[in-house]
């Protein structure tokens, strides 16, 4: 995406000593007001004795800053940093490349989870090689968000994928020329590449156990690029690359995760369509809606009687060559076969998942990293031998033989053309 009005262009000009005098003075703001801060709160998360009370030892505001500020919460991971405390300890106090971490967040009172790791970073602040590096804001706000994200220059993000909401806080460091680390979840998944920032994880799902690994590499991370990259200073004392990295996030990112776009999304995405939608269903008596209505009643009171009799899947090749043909013959009661989808579904392959199908719609091919959803056609319609003799009715697809068959599952859905499946009506029958 091209930045607005050439934003982008502007943002690549711009000369590295502004930039980077720039970044230095946000950063200054940053640790002067979170020593004032620590003074009016105390010693509630970490004592000041090791300092002798004084706060203009803690931090420095010419070295690099780390920052996260989150809701601590069990999924959010906000300790993944202390997962090997020696190897954390380590990268805060190494000699002649010394880092900073400043961070804020609050865990519900009720969280028992959140609280603690509240208690295990208070813990690690309490070290006296440690605290002179970290600074943990309490009563976590709107204004001390704002000098966070204008002050850090690594934002940390590390959820467990896939919870990650959004991430709006990694956008709004962007603006002001802090790069993100962040799990490959929310807006990073689609944002991220390797000149502008970093990531750790491997874009799938994986169980608490994973968390080890992505750990490791959060650590790799800091140690071997971020680190040396913000310390690889010229001879003016200016880390190029590092000034090179945030031109680009800032000219590629920037103009893309912004209001402007959310906005255009939403009104383009969900506002118009639905507004175009209602006009439909308003139109001629609301005859479009009440047919929905009817849709929907029928589902409900079929559904019951709705099943697969056989399901066949052949293919002659290996997966990689060939096709696959699927047969499936089902039981629909009283439903007409106008009244649903037969389809067949197929995880992603990178373990990620968009959800059902959302409309008449159905894809043929999977989105980017989505599940495969296929549909497959009425091709005969049959008398049961049971009494009452049902009709029956059997649907075909074929496929390029790309994945193992055992991939694919049949499922019967509800499909209307002007309904939104699932949304509408949540039916759904797979084959057992």
């Amino acid at each position: 995406m091209d930045g607005i009005g050439g934003l982008d262009d502007k943002i690549r000009r711009l000369d590295d000593r502004e930039l980077w005098q720039f970044r230095n003075i946000s950063r200054h703001k940053l640790v002067m007001m979170a020593r004032e801060h620590v003074t009016r709160q105390g010693p509630v998360a970490g004592s000041l004795d090791t300092l002798g009370h004084d706060v203009c030892c803690l931090c420095d505001p010419d070295i690099l800053t780390l920052g996260f500020a989150r809701r601590f919460t069990e999924y959010k991971r906000c300790n993944l940093l202390l997962h090997d405390m020696a190897r954390a300890e380590n990268i805060l106090c190494a000699d002649g490349r010394k880092v900073q971490l400043v961070m804020a967040g609050k865990a519900h009172p009720a969280d028992a989870q959140g609280k603690a790791m509240i208690r295990q970073w208070t813990d690690f602040i309490g070290r006296c090689n440690v605290r002179p590096h970290v600074i943990f804001l309490v009563d976590y706000d709107m204004a001390i968000a704002e000098h966070l994200v204008h002050g850090v220059d690594v934002w940390l993000n590390t959820p467990r994928r896939p919870w990650e909401a959004s991430g709006t806080s990694g956008m709004k460091v962007l603006a002001n020329g802090g790069l993100n680390l962040s799990e490959l979840d929310g807006w990073w998944a689609e944002a991220y590449a390797p000149e502008v920032g970093w990531a750790i994880g491997d874009g799938k799902e994986h169980d608490p156990a994973w968390d080890a690994a992505e750990a490791a590499q959060l650590y790799d991370l800091l140690e071997n690029q971020v680190i040396p990259e913000f310390y690889d200073r010229d001879g003016e004392g200016i880390p190029r690359r590092w000034m090179a990295r945030i031109r680009e996030s800032m000219a590629r990112l920037a103009p893309m995760f912004s209001t402007s776009r959310m906005v255009n999304d939403y009104v383009d995405g969900f506002y118009l369509p639905a507004s175009a939608a209602y006009m439909r269903r308003s139109a001629n008596g609301a005859a479009e809606a009440e047919d929905i209505v009817r849709w929907r009643k029928t589902l409900d009171e079929q559904w019951q009687n709705v099943g697969f009799v056989d399901y066949q899947a052949t293919h002659e090749t290996a997966p990689g060559d060939g096709d696959y043909s699927f047969r499936a013959r089902v039981r629909l009661g009283a439903l007409p076969p106008s009244a649903v989808r037969v389809e067949l579904y197929a995880e992603p392959l990178d373990g990620s998942d968009t959800g059902l199908a959302t409309a008449e719609q159905t894809a043929q091919s999977a989105p980017s990293g989505g599940p495969e959803v296929h549909r497959l056609s009425l091709i005969s319609r049959s008398i049961g031998a049971d009494e009452p003799k049902p009709d029956f009715y059997t649907y075909e697809t074929s496929l390029p033989a790309t994945r193992p068959v055992e991939d694919y599952t049949p499922r019967i859905v509800g499909g209307h053309p002007a309904a939104l499946v699932p949304l509408e009506a949540t039916h759904i029958c797979w084959r057992k």
